[in-house]
C-alpha cells in the first residue's frame, strides 16, 4: 500500500553547493530515492537562484558558503521572490555566524551534511510537506548561542504572544525544545490532529512561516529558555 504521507509525483530537488564531488555524492544518494528528482545542480548562491526562478524545484538543498552569492542571501531572494520553492539548509558547519540569519531569512530547515542518507530523504519530504526541520544538535547549539541575549524571564511576555490561547502557548513551548506532533500529543493527552491544528493557530497567528521560525521567536521572546 503507497505510503499516505509521500508525495504522489517525485520532490523536485535543486543542488547548491560549489563543491561538485560533493554534489554528485548527494545526486548518487538521492537519486536511488523513486520519489526524489534532481532536476539540476548550482555551483553558487546567484546561480541557486536563478534556477529556483525558472525551474520551480519543491526543495532546494543548499550550501551556506559558496561563491558570488551564499546560502542565507540566497534563501532570503528566494523567500521574498515569494517561489513556491523551500529550502533545506545543509552545511559542514553545526553552528556559526550563518546559522540564525538562514532561519530568519526563511530557511525550512538546517542539516549537517554528515546527516544519514536516511534521515536527509526523510527531511525532504518533511520539507517538501510544508514543515520544517533542525537537526537536533544544531538546535542545542543553536539554543546555546541564544542564551546570553535572551531577555529576563521573569518579564512579560512579548504582545505577539498575547494573541495565543493558554493551549496555544503550551503547544509552542513543546514545538520549540524540538518535539514533533506525535511527541507533543502524546505529552499533552490529545490526539495528533488536535496538535496540528494547534501548531497551523500559533504560525497563523504569531505570521510564521513554519515551524523554525516557531523555535526561533519562541527563545528569542524568552517563552523559553536553554536547559529549561
Amino acid at each position: 500500500m503507497a505510503d499516505p504521507t509521500r508525495p504522489t509525483r517525485p520532490v523536485r530537488i535543486l543542488l547548491a553547493d560549489d563543491q561538485p564531488l560533493l554534489r554528485t555524492g548527494f545526486r548518487m544518494v538521492l537519486g536511488a530515492e523513486p520519489d526524489l528528482d534532481i532536476v539540476a545542480e548550482a555551483g553558487d548562491g546567484a546561480e541557486a537562484v536563478e534556477l529556483s526562478r525558472r525551474l520551480l524545484p519543491d526543495v532546494v538543498l543548499m550550501d551556506i558558503r559558496m561563491p558570488r552569492m551564499d546560502g542565507v542571501t540566497a534563501t532570503r531572494a528566494i523567500v521574498d521572490a515569494r517561489l513556491p520553492v523551500r529550502v533545506l539548509i545543509l552545511t559542514t558547519f553545526d553552528l556559526d555566524e550563518y546559522v540564525v540569519g538562514a532561519l530568519r531569512a526563511g530557511a525550512s530547515g538546517f542539516l549537517a551534511k554528515d546527516v544519514p542518507a536516511e534521515d536527509l530523504v526523510t527531511a525532504i519530504h518533511t520539507v517538501a510537506a510544508g514543515d520544517a526541520v533542525v537537526a537536533p544538535r544544531i538546535l542545542r547549539r543553536l539554543l546555546d548561542r541564544f542564551a546570553d541575549v535572551l531577555p529576563d524571564p521573569a518579564a512579560s511576555p512579548p504582545k505577539t504572544l498575547s494573541t495565543l490561547t493558554d493551549r496555544e502557548r503550551e503547544v509552542l513551548v513543546q514545538v520549540a525544545r524540538g518535539l514533533s506532533n506525535a511527541e507533543i500529543a502524546r505529552a499533552l493527552s490529545v490526539s495528533e490532529t488536535t496538535i496540528k491544528t494547534h501548531v497551523g493557530h500559533v504560525l497563523t497567528k504569531l505570521g510564521l512561516r513554519d515551524r523554525v521560525q516557531a523555535v526561533v521567536l519562541a527563545y528569542e521572546s524568552g517563552l523559553v529558555r536553554p536547559g529549561a
